[in-house]
């Protein structure tokens, strides 16, 4: 299968497909790395070879691919491009909010028309969780907003910003407007910001709304802005699997290389090393697996204790995954330190998986307040 092949739901190879889209990409990454720019090539790839639609139901046009083979897609595509990868996991992650919304009664059809007309979703989730940011104006019609949201993963590529914005002067007390505004309306610019230690290619920069209108019909939810929401429950489960899945790509590139270049070695803290970087392998690629299973291929029920168990896992799985790329390094010595193998490169980019809503801190504490029956809030 070529990378610009469109794919048929019936009988398609998701990994092949995200394979070839990743085989293309590869040289090219270490440049996108140097440069911190995002391939806009890939994420035109991505379109036609029907990858983002892949999670789309195929009655309204997708590839109707399960939780789990998108997942399969972020992790082959993680091999090759980790950077786009994570960047398209943003976008997955919020088309499968949709078919969990879609197999539980709710209509999902206008955010799935778009998808397989070719828009990519751009998230700005990780700056708004409970509280979210920004001004929102009631007006005629809709609100005017003004908000600055980053980072935006894929937003220089992206078609609309999936985002919340926080409306003080509702008449109800302080409000949080969920909505989508298009990235070409009126108001919308990008801040370069992006500028990191890793994923740098992945273009996380800063979207401002200046002035923005957004109509009452690209208002999807207007909730309290001090209570936890149920929707996130819904997006944790949703989510994490998917972005979790595009690291262990990286760390499976990093066994591999380990595997390869030391292959028939017996140096006994050789072998010491790489089964203590299996073990951490195997601990993340495990828990990585056992969230797919309990999402139910999104049938999960949208609970505080489904999310509560999300995200102890993620914590658990991404500690594993630095680890394993770490223990790569350590592994196959001094020249996994050297910008000229791409463990370097890897190292940098599987740090990113921390910083993910939740970090360790914050979802002890949601995790802790959950199990004793506080609420995730306390």
């Amino acid at each position: 299968m070529t990378a610009t092949e469109v794919l048929e739901s019936a009988s398609t190879d998701w990994i092949a497909a995200a394979t070839a889209v990743g085989i293309t990409l590869r040289d090219g990454v270490a440049e996108r790395d140097r440069e911190g720019a995002i391939s806009t090539a890939a994420f035109d790839l991505l379109r036609s070879s029907g990858l983002s639609r892949a999670l789309v139901p195929t009655e309204f046009g997708g590839g109707g691919a399960s939780h789990r083979e998108m997942g399969d897609i972020l992790r082959a595509l993680g091999r090759h491009d980790s950077s786009t990868a994570v960047a398209f996991a943003m976008h997955s992650h919020l088309v499968a909010t949709q078919v969990w919304r879609h197999k539980h009664g709710m209509d999902a059809s206008a955010v799935f028309e778009k998808v397989s007309a070719g828009a990519i979703l751009v998230s700005t989730g990780a700056s708004d969780w409970v509280e979210s940011n920004g001004r929102a104006e009631r007006v005629a019609g809709g609100y005017r907003v003004s908000a600055r949201k980053g980072p935006a993963s894929g937003c220089e590529v992206g078609t609309v910003a999936v985002t919340s914005i926080r409306w003080d002067d509702a008449p109800e007390g302080p409000q949080v407007i969920h909505c989508a505004i298009p990235l070409s309306a009126q108001g919308v610019r990008i801040e370069k910001t992006w500028d990191t230690l890793g994923l740098r290619a992945s273009g996380s920069h800063t979207i401002v709304f200046e002035e923005v209108f957004v109509p009452d019909a690209a208002v999807a939810l207007i909730r309290p802005a001090a209570v936890w929401p149920p929707i996130l429950n819904v997006v944790i489960g949703a989510a994490l699997p998917l972005v979790l899945a595009a690291y262990l790509g990286i760390a499976d590139s990093a066994v591999e290389l380990v595997a390869a270049s030391l292959a028939g070695r017996g140096d006994p803290h050789l072998v010491t090393s790489a089964g203590e970087m299996t073990n951490a392998y195997t601990t993340a690629a495990d828990l990585i697996a056992a969230m797919f299973t309990d999402s139910e291929n999104l049938g999960f029920a949208n609970t505080d204790v489904h999310a509560a168990r999300t995200l102890s896992r993620k914590t658990v799985a991404a500690d594993a995954l630095v680890e394993t790329v770490r223990l790569a390094i350590e592994t196959v010595g001094g020249v996994g330190y050297s910008r000229g193998c791409p463990l370097e490169m890897w190292y940098r980019d599987i740090h990113g998986c921390l910083f993910h809503p939740l970090p360790r801190a914050k979802q002890l504490r949601f995790s802790g307040h959950v199990l004793l029956g506080n609420g995730p809030l306390g």
